[in-house]
């Protein structure tokens, strides 16, 4: 059941955020669960460093899942970008 919630917890959170900040392209179902899992660990961390000033990798709950997605969408939009 722990791997089932995971994946239900980063597809609600990648889906929450990309209605937020719209993907540079488009992303499947198994994009979406990544990118909310990914952002868990960003928000996580980030959450650390703002409020123990320690960098440790670390997951969050919902809203730090989405506002670390929101930054990982926002710094694939800015990368992603071809200037040339």
């Amino acid at each position: 059941m722990g791997i089932f919630a995971w994946l239900l917890s980063g597809l609600i959170a990648g889906a929450i955020a990309r209605v937020f900040a719209p993907s540079p392209r488009g992303l499947g179902c198994i994009g979406t669960i990544a990118l909310g899992l990914v952002g868990s660990v960003v928000g996580g961390t980030l959450a650390n460093l703002a409020f123990d000033g320690n960098f440790e990798l670390q997951g969050s709950g919902l809203i730090g899942s989405v506002i670390g997605a929101i930054v990982v969408l926002t710094l694939a939009r800015l990368f992603s970008r071809s200037d040339r």
